[in-house]
């Protein structure tokens, strides 16, 4: 019973999201988050999106279409009906201390923009704290930095999710009664 009261208040423990810069030319998010599993095993489920990401975050609809590839010129990857898109590629990949991508996430995709999304994770006992941040720059006429609140919230929804599917098993939310 007492585990059972820790693991629920483990779980429970939000996530810190912060816009840290935010410019017409571009945007900082970083986001951190302590989570109950050892720093290989958070960085082993990243390479799982298909069982933690938002399917309301796709283009497919299905969140089981998400793929990462652990590994440099690794693709972070959508599949589609009769087709496939890539998110962002992996360029620096140290297990269970540093994951580094490129890529304009999501619908930025079609600006001229550019992204590094870097997961790092450090030991903290037998947690893992885990810190995400994105950093994008590039042209849109009313200013890139309108974009910055709405990426922080759905990487803020991203993290959470990988956060219960590690402690959990379920990336969904609990429902309430």
């Amino acid at each position: 019973m007492r585990l059972a009261l820790v693991a629920g208040l483990l779980a429970a423990q939000p996530c810190s999201a912060q816009i840290l810069d935010s410019a017409p030319a571009g945007f900082h998010v970083q986001l951190k988050a302590e989570i109950a599993a050892a720093p290989q095993a958070v960085y082993q489920q990243l390479g799982k999106p298909g069982q933690w990401w938002d399917a309301e975050h796709t283009f497919s609809g299905e969140a089981k279409n998400m793929s990462l590839s652990l590994k440099p010129g690794g693709c972070f990857c959508e599949k589609l009906e009769g087709g496939s898109l890539m998110h962002a590629q992996v360029i620096y990949a140290k297990p269970g201390e540093l994951l580094r991508l490129t890529g304009a996430l999501g619908p930025l995709q079609e600006l001229p923009v550019a992204g590094v999304w870097s997961f790092a994770l450090k030991a903290n006992g037998n947690n893992t704290l885990l810190t995400m941040d994105y950093r994008a720059g590039g042209y849109l006429k009313e200013g890139l930095d309108s974009w910055a609140k709405a990426v922080d919230e759905v990487l803020d929804i991203q993290l959470q999710r990988l956060k219960r599917q590690l402690e959990t098993g379920r990336a969904d939310p609990p429902k309430t009664p």
